[in-house]
Order: C-alpha cells, then sequence, then structure tokens
C-alpha cells in the first residue's frame, strides 16, 4: 500500500488505562510499518510529550466546554491533513474538513456509560435494555444523539458479534461494519514460569484457593457480585486488583457479605505485574454486566490461567463453557456462587487450564493489524 495519511481521534490515550488508548498503543507502531503516516489528537491530564513516534496533540482537560472547543479547534488542521479518519469515541467535535472518509472503531455505548455516570439511570441498568427502552429527557436525547452520529461514519470496526448487533440497532447499515476481534501483541516477557513459581514471587500462600479480578472498579463490573458469592465457598480467597469510582462500594460489599478478610484490594497494579498476578490465580474472574470484547479474558488464557466470566456481552466469544472456562449468568449471585463451588473440584482447573489455548486462534494479533490496515486503506 503507497503511504497515506491517517488521523486517529480518540478520548484517552497511552499511558492512561482503557482498552481504546491500550489498543492504540499497541496498533500504531504496527500500521506505522504498514505504510502508514500517523498524526493523533487526543484529551489528557498533561501536554507533556511522551515519545512515542508518531505526532500526539494532546488536549488538557479542563471545563468541559473549554476543553471540547480546543479539541475541535485542534481537529482542523488534522481533517485538512488526513487521508483517512479513525476515530475511538463518539461525541468527539471533529469540526473541520468531511474529505476525508471517516471510520469509528466502537467498544461499547457511551451513551449507556454516561447515564449510568450522570446519575440518569441507575447504576445496575441493563445495557442490552437500554438499548430500547425509554428514560428521562437527558438520557433520551443523549442517545438520540450518539445513535444518529455512528451512522454518519462511513465505517464502523467493532470488536465482536455482539457488538455488531448493537451498533446495527442504533440504524447503521450491515454492510458498513467490520468485526475485527481484539488480539494480543506478542509479549516475549511473558514469566516462564509455573503457577507455584509465580506464588513464591507475590509472597502467595501455596495451597490457598485464589481468584483474580483485573480492572478498573466500575458499577458494572461486578465486583460486589464476587464479593457476596465469595461467602458460599468459604476457603477461597479474592484478589481485586484495580481501582475506579465503585471501589469503595465493593469494599462496602465485601463487609456486608462477610467476606472483607477474605478480600484483598491491591488498587492498581502496573501493566507489566499483571501476567504475573494472573499466572499466580486458580482463575480469573469477569463477572461483569457488560463487555465488548475483554483484552483481561485473553490476557488470562495466554498465560494458561482459566477464567469464570458472565454470559454477556462478547464473553461467550471467547469462553467455552467447560472447555477453557465458566461462563455463568448475570446477574445471579446463587448461580456465580455455584460456578465458584465447581471450579474448585478436584481435577477441574487443571483440565480448564489444559484447554486455554483452545479458540485463541481467531484472536491473532497479526490478523488483527493486517485486517485493520486493509480495512482503513479501502477507503483511500
Amino acid at each position: 500500500m503507497p503511504t497515506a495519511r491517517l488521523f486517529i481521534a480518540s478520548g484517552i490515550f497511552a499511558p492512561e488505562p482503557g482498552g481504546p488508548a491500550t489498543y492504540l498503543h499497541e496498533i500504531l507502531p504496527a500500521l506505522q510499518t504498514r505504510g502508514w503516516q500517523i498524526r493523533a489528537l487526543t484529551f489528557s491530564d498533561t501536554a507533556e510529550d511522551r515519545g512515542e513516534p508518531y505526532p500526539v496533540t494532546r488536549i488538557v482537560r479542563q471545563r468541559y466546554p473549554l476543553r471540547m472547543a480546543r479539541y475541535g479547534v485542534a481537529s482542523r488542521s488534522l481533517l485538512a491533513w488526513a487521508q483517512v479518519v479513525y476515530a475511538h469515541q463518539l461525541g468527539l467535535p471533529l469540526l473541520g474538513s468531511r474529505r476525508a472518509p471517516r471510520i469509528i472503531k466502537i467498544v461499547g455505548d457511551i451513551a449507556w456509560e454516561r447515564a449510568v455516570r450522570r446519575g440518569w439511570i441507575p447504576p445496575s441498568e441493563d445495557i442490552d435494555a437500554f438499548q430500547t427502552r425509554r428514560y428521562g429527557l437527558a438520557a433520551n436525547a443523549d442517545k438520540r444523539r450518539l445513535y444518529r452520529e455512528a451512522t454518519t461514519y462511513d465505517g464502523v470496526i467493532t470488536p465482536s458479534e455482539y457488538l455488531k448487533r448493537m451498533v446495527m440497532g442504533w440504524g447503521v447499515d450491515e454492510t458498513k461494519i467490520r468485526v475485527i476481534y481484539n488480539a494480543l501483541p506478542p509479549d516475549h516477557s511473558l514469566p516462564d514460569l509455573t503457577q507455584q513459581d509465580a506464588r513464591e514471587q507475590l509472597q502467595l500462600d501455596r495451597d490457598t484457593p485464589i481468584v483474580l479480578t483485573v480492572g478498573r472498579i466500575l458499577p458494572w463490573k461486578g465486583v460486589d457480585h464476587l464479593c457476596a458469592a465469595l461467602a458460599h465457598v468459604p476457603d477461597v480467597r479474592l484478589i481485586v486488583a484495580g481501582d475506579g469510582p465503585a471501589l469503595e462500594a465493593a469494599k462496602a460489599a465485601a463487609v456486608s457479605a462477610g467476606t472483607a478478610d477474605r478480600v484483598t484490594f491491591l488498587g492498581r497494579v502496573g501493566r507489566g505485574q499483571m501476567p504475573l498476578w494472573m499466572k499466580a490465580a486458580d482463575y480469573v474472574a469477569l463477572y461483569s454486566g457488560y463487555e465488548g470484547l475483554s483484552h483481561t479474558l485473553l490476557e488470562s488464557l495466554r498465560v494458561g490461567t482459566p477464567v469464570i466470566a458472565s454470559d454477556r456481552g462478547g464473553n461467550p466469544e471467547v469462553v467455552q463453557h467447560g472447555v477453557n472456562g465458566l461462563l455463568v449468568p448475570y446477574v445471579n449471585v446463587e448461580a456465580l456462587a455455584a460456578a465458584l463451588q465447581t471450579a474448585f473440584t478436584a481435577g477441574k482447573r487443571d483440565a480448564l487450564a489444559a484447554n486455554a489455548p483452545i479458540g485463541m486462534e481467531k484472536f491473532d494479533y497479526v490478523n488483527m493489524v493486517d485486517s485493520t490496515s486493509a480495512y482503513l486503506a479501502g477507503f483511500v
């Protein structure tokens, strides 16, 4: 492919946590090797240059109207420069030329997330129900605006069939949508350790059954349900790696369930340490009410640790129940407790761990990069 100019528009960027930031950090250098000239624009807590091998304009987060205005101004020259625009969030103020085709990667429903965050709907509101239910004026107006915006893009990439169906429900033509599964880049630093080696390095007891849950602690991530289910498996310890706005609520849930003495909250764990924690665990649990396509599940299976996941969102596209992990109905704390009991029956963990590689071939990193590059090139 001849060199082409690609403008990346995002709301977050590495080293900030979050799926879109991680995805861009991993894929953009690979796209450069395939001939793309890249320039990026993002919001950030600092304007400090991070040494990326491509120009990144960072708009410091200030009062909402001011930062949006500055983002819009900065986008004008980049839109004029670009041959292809690749956006990573609905609602970004891209205010310049529409000469270049615009493609967006949609990894979730920002209208639902915003409605939860701003208190327009209860934190427990189901994302799938949100697609068709009517709410108050603010939530309904935000849904209409963002769903309508999605239909204006020339192309849409989703990381799962689940999200493709959701986006089609917004009115986006199916022919515009391409499913390209997320994948992890090769990591030659992965620890060549046994589970017991990992536990020794982390100073964990050799024999205690351990479930690890990882990620930003949000109302729909289900950490509170894990704390409650733990009451039915008295020998199991839960380790929570991450922080977020629902952290205190999760701690309170552990106290309320009487399991606080068996729940350890690590706070944020560095990305480099996460494979070690996953290797040390018996299972990695992701009991969330929504996942587009979880990097956490892919990371856990790559190090050989089976998973316990909700049967929601894109999780069933990664987890084969009874093969490389267990899928559990959401929300059903009794079913979650039963799954934990099953998980720690004799021989179950070893059998599931042996099957961790099964199905991982469709989450191939080179294929993800090549498919993304080819899809974007089709608009040049």
